[in-house]
């Protein structure tokens, strides 16, 4: 079925409507006009995967990630969305979106990072975790014949962005790990032209490939979902020191980074937790990465949790604050004033924000403008 015929069926406008492909933009959902929508096996790519190992009788071990997968032929990598056939290790899914939208900079979020900023998001399907309480598992935790594909390939990518006036491209909804050459190349086709590239992940992936990674996009934002191996394995299946060895990574590279921690209630937000947390970050990282801290709301697997209660947010903000962390973020609360950047010299608001919206923006030169401290990021 091509577009046109899809868009007039029901089931393409129920995939629109759920998929969060309709943008506050009007004249955005033009491009999706404009793309095949693809279904089914025979429509999905057959690249060559990066970072594998190839070993007797056609098996191969796939080295993009910690899981390390060995497969035989015909078989799949845990993330579903790469396959040895014969020996070689394709993915499915390069230049297969199947999620596309316009949305602020401070949705990923990123606060220090081009404020105002507009970023054409894209995601393909899997993931190489399975998070109990995902937010995007109708599209992260399937196998990408189980959803409509947009044929999306790096240069339409590019050419999109610059259409709609995008200034950054991110990498975001499910986990760009599984779709790494896609974004890799897509990532030099950007700044071929001018824009820029954020990549939104939960940073499960080995570190040649993140080395690699942070040459070619220009901010990183990390979901640390929570400081214990125990979290990890019962609620992430997946490990915690190859995601605090990619902070570290991006840390030293020329990479922006920025931290999230989505806080949920009796799960990951004990204080004694949090605090090893922040004297980690202080100590590898140090006081300037901004840290945020989202509210949980009921998801997926886990939903015998209450949201989490405003007073447990401010409480970790607080602890953060005290480990010497500068900026600490409440997230998923609109209208809180943990929302807005405050510079640590002064203690007044730098960058004004409710919700997406940003108010005043007192900065001059990436510094406060009322006392002249820095305030690190990227603001131009």
């Amino acid at each position: 079925m091509k577009r046109r015929q899809f868009f007039k069926t029901a089931g393409g406008a129920t995939f629109l409507a759920g998929s969060g492909l309709i943008s506050q933009t009007p004249t955005f959902p033009a491009l999706l006009m404009d793309l095949y929508v693809l279904g089914g096996k025979a429509n999905l790519s057959k690249i060559e995967a990066r970072y594998y190992k190839k070993h007797p009788d056609r098996e191969i071990e796939c080295t993009l990630c910690p899981r390390f997968c060995k497969l035989g032929d015909k078989e799949r990598g845990y993330c579903g969305v790469r396959e040895n056939m014969g020996g070689t290790y394709y993915t499915l899914v390069y230049g297969k979106a199947c999620s596309i939208a316009k949305d602020p900079i401070e949705k990923k979020p990123l606060f220090h990072y081009l404020p105002k900023s507009s970023a054409l998001s894209i995601a393909t399907a899997g993931c190489n975790v399975n998070c109990k309480f995902c937010q995007n598992w109708e599209i992260s935790q399937v196998r990408p014949e189980q959803v409509q594909n947009y044929d999306f390939p790096p240069r339409a990518v590019v050419e999109a962005a610059k259409k709609y006036r995008c200034e950054v491209i991110a990498y975001t909804y499910t986990e760009p790990v599984v779709f790494y050459e896609y974004m890799y190349d897509t990532s030099l086709e950007a700044r071929k032209k001018g824009v820029r590239n954020a990549v939104i992940t939960g940073g499960h992936i080995n570190p040649e490939p993140m080395e690699e990674l942070t040459k070619v996009v220009d901010a990183i934002k990390v979901d640390l979902k929570a400081f214990s191996q125990d979290f990890y394995t019962n609620y992430v299946r997946g490990e915690l020191q190859p995601v605090l060895e990619a902070i570290k990574i991006v840390h030293k590279s020329s990479a922006w980074l920025e931290l999230v921690y989505l806080v949920i209630p009796t799960l990951n937000d004990s204080s004694d937790e949090i605090r090893k947390m922040c004297q980690w970050i202080m100590k590898e990282i140090g006081p300037d990465v901004p840290l945020h801290f989202s509210r949980f709301v009921p998801m997926y697997l886990v939903k015998n949790l209450p949201p989490t209660p405003l007073s447990t947010l401010e409480k970790v903000r607080k602890i953060a604050l005290e480990e010497g962390i500068n900026y600490v973020y409440i997230g998923n609360v609109p209208g809180h004033s943990a929302e807005s950047t405050y510079c640590p010299n002064c203690k007044k608001i730098v960058i004004e924000r409710r919700g997406y919206s940003i108010g005043k923006i007192a900065l001059k030169g990436g510094r406060c403008k009322y006392c002249n401290n820095p305030i690190p990021g990227i603001w131009i």
